[in-house]
């Protein structure tokens, strides 16, 4: 179990709206802490001498602006659908040349026995929201898992050679096995690791 004092610097990983967070940190910024909705993600720079809990206190603060600079008549349309959609075109530039290109890329609450799905027939993405919590790593090669079946369809070695590229697969699967797991000894809905199948904002401490 978790400490109290680590529960209380503990690092979110995604958005309220589900959107995948980075951090950071340079040490050539001193004071200022800034935020914006890039690639896909919720990008938050920090000065590198701050604290886990400073980090904690305006990753959270600065996320919050974020997503309230959406006010009404302002407001993204597609929210996290379309960041979500932009990471993917990112990750098949990246690591498949872009060969990928789905048509449709969404966050879904019905995907109870996958991380994820593809139908390569109609070109869709669908990712299970049970991901948000999930470290953005995780999430990319998930999503870069599914723009992989959209190339090749089965979990042959030419689709394990499309996922080469992508430094964090080993990983990535042995999380999604340890999630696996903890959800059949009493979470619900276990899943198996193989059923893969800009808005800125600026601040500085003191405000």
């Amino acid at each position: 179990m978790a400490s109290r004092s680590s529960a209380q610097t503990e690092i979110p990983s995604v958005t309220p709206g589900g959107v995948p967070i980075e951090v950071r940190r340079s040490a050539r910024r001193r004071r200022t802490v800034s935020a914006v909705f890039r690639d896909g993600a919720a990008i938050v720079s920090i000065p590198g001498h701050f604290t886990r809990a400073q980090e904690r206190e305006w990753v959270e603060k600065m996320v919050a602006r974020l997503e309230n600079s959406a006010a009404p008549g302002q407001a993204d349309p597609g929210g996290p659908d379309r960041l979500l959609a932009e990471r993917a075109t990112r990750l098949s530039a990246t690591y498949l040349g872009g060969r990928a290109k789905p048509s449709s890329v969404k966050w879904v609450a019905n995907q109870n026995s996958r991380w994820g799905s593809a139908t390569p027939g109609r070109g869709t993405i669908r990712l299970s929201n049970k991901l948000q919590g999930m470290p953005a790593w995780v999430v990319d090669y998930v999503l870069l898992h599914e723009l992989a079946h959209l190339i090749e369809a089965s979990h042959g070695p030419r689709f394990w050679k499309l996922l080469e590229g992508y430094p964090q697969t080993e990983t990535a699967k042995a999380y999604l096995a340890g999630a696996a797991f903890a959800s059949a000894r009493g979470l619900s809905g276990g899943m198996d690791e193989d059923d893969v199948a800009g808005t800125g904002a600026d601040a500085a401490p003191g405000e």
